[in-house]
């Protein structure tokens, strides 16, 4: 993933990376001639995505990922909308099932010591993953799916586990090639800061990740205007980018490489 210049408030992440040959990228090509690819996704499983994200993008008709943790209130309490998101062509991604990050990290004062992936063993991830998996799979019957790490934290007490568990997924968030993709991470920043972030990105980028947490609640906010005034400009921008789940992107990725 490409990290742009830094705006106020923004949050930007690089990690770990994967090689796709310039040639290949050069040639890849979106459905109608878009030339970019802007995948909306929300992390965490937060009841804001589901009274705030999921309306306004039904209301124009676009497609996003949810990258859910089981552990979330939200989502035991509310199981059936989580079901109904995925019938109505949403992506349920898999986000683990209990979110372990690294907690001697700055502002990670939250991260408890029972849930800190520094003393996590890759086997023990590994397993988390593959049970997030078939409890997904449980709810939309889906074979095919995406990951994003939790923090975009890869290193166990052991090992990085994300190597361990990327064959289960058509893709991860977070080992795209820097020439291909670029990430932002809105967290209390108007829907102009996020717009100039996309349009200052230079041509060779195919992909933009733009990854919500809470919309108009919860937490790592974007306020419910910002966040419609945003994808009121994806539809006036229509003839320049795909919007589609994280899922599908990558599945026309591969199938052009192959």
């Amino acid at each position: 993933m490409r990290v742009a210049g830094v705006f106020h408030n923004l949050a930007f992440l690089l990690v770990g990376l994967v090689i796709f040959q310039p040639a290949l990228l050069a040639a890849l090509q979106w459905p109608e001639g878009k030339k970019i690819a802007i995948s909306l996704s929300y992390d965490d499983a937060l009841s804001s995505q589901l009274d705030n994200a999921v309306p306004a993008l039904n209301q124009r008709g676009l497609k996003a990922s949810f990258y859910i943790v089981p552990l979330s209130d939200a989502f035991k309490n509310r199981i059936q909308q989580w079901r109904q998101l995925a019938q109505q062509g949403h992506e349920l991604g898999n986000h683990s099932l209990f979110h372990a990050c690294h907690s001697g990290k700055p502002g990670r004062e939250w991260v408890q010591p029972w849930n800190a992936l520094d003393d996590r063993m890759v086997q023990a991830m590994v397993n988390e993953i593959t049970l997030a998996n078939t409890l997904l799979t449980s709810l939309d019957g889906k074979s095919t799916r995406t990951f994003t790490p939790p923090c975009f934290d890869q290193m166990a007490k052991d090992g990085n586990y994300v190597e361990a568990v990327k064959a289960q997924f058509i893709a991860v968030k977070s080992l795209e090639d820097p020439s291909f993709a670029a990430l932002i991470a809105p967290n209390k920043i108007s829907s102009a800061e996020i717009i100039e972030f996309i349009e200052n990105q230079p041509v060779n980028i195919k992909l933009i990740n733009v990854l919500f947490h809470g919309v108009g609640g919860d937490h790592l906010i974007t306020t419910t205007e910002e966040h419609a005034k945003f994808l009121d400009y994806l539809l006036a921008n229509k003839d320049k980018y795909w919007v589609d789940t994280y899922r599908n992107i990558m599945l026309a990725k591969k199938q052009q490489s192959q």
